[in-house]
């Protein structure tokens, strides 16, 4: 068993068992079901707008290669300056190059997961650069040390007393704010942030081919923020965020917002596509872009390239039994629930990481719920196949279900067993897992079959 499949089943028996981080998990999942309801009702044939979808992601991703340097051929015509990063490491290298040659001692960052799979934070803070998360959910993430919670809501599983807490305790304000409070405290300390920071970077909902424009996507205003009063502006994206046009944004932009957060729209949408002209008053001197790989070149294997149509909204997330019972942080990953499980194996390694597409009842409501209708339980069910295909789940638990399929298949095994013998054996192979927590299984004296019998001879 590998370390990062220990490490998840340890946190996910404590969080399956801690009613507590439940109940506030519920309490906000309620919510967010409750305006997804709402949003939907702009909707007039919601269904074939989630077919328009996926059809424009799958002509995308089928033509990524040809769609990419449109990008960059659009935005550099533009002004922004393009780097290709083929890995983190050559990420962050081009990230800190950047803030060298502008001497960079403050970033300000606006929520954006791609620069949480770079650990982008704790790589600045190695090389003496101060970065402040400006989103609210973020900013208070940051405080308490902890990665987000959630794709689309980082502090999802905190109460607003345990966020009174956490700014009385890092902030020193008084120990029973209420939300409006807190949020006031957080704009004083962020706003001072952006006056002072020389470099902005964001990540990218959407990257449009035909105008070279990076689409940032988000509900206070910090996006803008961060990328109006820094004189350099660094985008980071992966390169499976593009659309063919800007004009698929109609149909985009909503599907975003109903199935994130259940808004018509998000407040703020904004499209970067390069640095201030010499007419334009505000906005960066510089914009960078770095189109990301990191192992998606990977995702493109056709059992799983679907994923590649992954808009972020988080919708799997919150109606996957599994993700509220165990939480985000259970998974040790940067990209959680469903969607996580099916791209973290192929992003980070199938060895370490293939014990997430295990976590799953296969009940498929992370489908049922996707606004760009993936595929999703379909491709944990083939990262299963890749995983015993590639050898990866070792001899002892490739002969264990070797054993228990023979005997699954012959009904003459079955009955040459007492249902005392029976019951041992099952009980044992799962004391671990079924036996811990629940009942030990008891098998009846006789088998349906058994039954059947009897009743067919009468």
């Amino acid at each position: 068993m590998g370390n990062q499949q220990n490490i998840f089943l340890a946190k996910s028996e404590v969080k399956a068992h801690d009613l507590e981080h439940k109940r506030k998990v519920a309490f906000n999942i309620q919510k967010y079901n409750d305006s997804v309801v709402k949003g939907k009702k702009q909707y007039s044939n919601l269904e074939l707008a989630r077919r328009r979808a996926k059809n424009i992601k799958w002509k995308t991703i089928e033509n990524l290669d040809k769609y990419l340097e449109q990008f960059e051929k659009n935005f550099t015509a533009n002004g922004g300056k393009l780097i290709w990063a083929e890995d983190a490491e050559e990420a962050r290298q081009a990230i800190l190059q950047i803030c060298k040659e502008k001497n960079t001692r403050q970033v300000v960052k606006a929520k954006s997961m791609v620069t949480e799979e770079l650990h982008l934070n704790s790589f600045f803070a190695k090389n003496g650069i101060e970065s402040v998360e400006t989103d609210l959910g973020e900013y208070i993430q940051q405080l308490d040390e902890e990665p987000p919670y959630h794709i689309v809501t980082p502090a999802m599983h905190k109460s607003k007393e345990d966020v009174a807490k956490l700014f009385h305790e890092k902030l020193g304000t008084e120990p029973h704010l209420s939300p409006s409070e807190i949020t006031l405290v957080a704009r004083k300390n962020l706003r001072e942030k952006y006056v002072t920071a020389e470099v902005g970077i964001t990540g990218g909902n959407f990257l449009l081919a035909d105008v070279g424009g990076v689409c940032v996507t988000e509900n206070e205003g910090n996006g803008r923020l961060s990328t109006t009063f820094p004189k350099t502006h660094i985008a980071v994206v992966g390169i499976e965020k593009l659309l063919p046009s800007i004009n698929d944004l109609p149909l985009f932009w909503p599907l975003l917002a109903t199935f994130g957060t259940g808004q018509q729209v998000t407040v703020y949408n904004s499209i970067f596509t390069g640095p201030r002209r010499a007419n334009e008053t505000d906005g960066p001197e510089e914009m960078y872009v770095i189109l990301l790989d990191n192992g998606r070149t990977n995702l493109l294997r056709k059992e799983v390239r679907e994923s590649m149509y992954c808009i972020r909204c988080g919708s799997c997330l919150n109606a996957c039994p599994v993700y509220k019972n165990i939480g985000g942080h259970a998974y040790g990953t940067t990209y959680s629930g469903p969607i996580g499980a099916v791209i973290t194996p192929h992003l980070e390694g199938m060895n370490e990481f293939k014990h997430l597409s295990y976590a799953s009842s296969l009940c498929g409501n992370c489908t049922e719920v996707c606004p760009v209708k993936i595929n999703i339980h379909e491709m944990l069910l083939e990262n299963r196949h890749i995983a015993v295909e590639d050898n990866l789940n070792g001899f002892g638990e490739h002969a264990v279900w070797a054993l228990w399929e023979r005997a699954m298949l012959s009904r003459t095994m079955l009955n040459l067993a007492s249902a005392n013998m029976k019951g041992k054996v099952v009980n044992k192979l799962f004391e671990d897992t079924w036996v811990k927590h629940r009942t030990p299984l008891r098998f009846a004296e006789k088998s349906f079959n058994k039954m059947w019998k009897e009743r067919q001879g009468k």
